[in-house]
């Protein structure tokens, strides 16, 4: 009779103990799951952006969407190495997450790169937070999810490129949800009326 399966191996990689490497591996699950869904809400907004910036921004968003596919590989992978089975299903993103989907839906350009920039500031700053937790750990989780950052504020960057003032103020600053964002810079508004009339905050990635 087969034995029954189970998420995590009893083994883990050589240099941690086997708590020690399991422990790790749970951090890095959260991340696939926010990056996960990074690159279906990035693949939303390539699929929902219009106006005059459409194809400098619809043409931009498809390498960033393959550069994260490739993190949330690289993080499964990690993962199983260290002997737990990472859970990559749509109904363990929901029950797991602790953000609300994408509220931008059909909208022009600089809104969904408002909206995203939003996106971006959670996963980041939550990805910081995995790296500053698996530091003294392991060095070689550290050095991947260091990559990792590396090419998301980079990608940052090229978004906040489209909305940032010559004074070097983003459009939509103070905003506090995507929506919020995405109406500040609607029609070249400032985002300090909008973003006192928004919502909660929106949940970290």
């Amino acid at each position: 009779m087969a034995k029954k399966s189970t998420r995590t191996a009893a083994f883990t990689v050589p240099g941690l103990s086997t708590e020690q490497g399991h422990a790790v591996a749970e951090i890095l699950q959260q991340r696939l799951h926010a990056l996960n869904d990074l690159q279906l809400t990035l693949k939303h907004a390539h699929w929902n952006v219009v106006g005059p910036n459409f194809i400098a921004v619809h043409e931009m968003l498809d390498p960033q969407i393959d550069e994260v596919r490739g993190y949330v590989d690289e993080l499964a992978e990690r993962m199983a190495t260290m002997g737990v089975s990472p859970n990559g299903l749509p109904g363990a993103i929901v029950a797991e997450r602790t953000w609300d989907d994408y509220d931008v839906n059909r909208a022009p350009g600089v809104e969904h790169l408002a909206a995203l920039d939003l996106v971006y500031d959670g996963v980041i700053t939550d990805h910081r937070e995995a790296l500053a937790r698996v530091s003294d750990v392991d060095p070689i989780t550290e050095d991947m999810l260091i990559s990792q950052v590396r090419g998301l504020e980079l990608f940052q960057w090229f978004m906040r490129s489209h909305i940032e003032s010559g004074s070097g103020v983003l459009e939509h600053a103070g905003a506090r949800t995507e929506k919020a964002a995405a109406k500040s810079v609607a029609g070249g508004k400032g985002a300090a009326k909008s973003s006192r009339a928004s919502g909660k905050a929106s949940k970290k990635k």
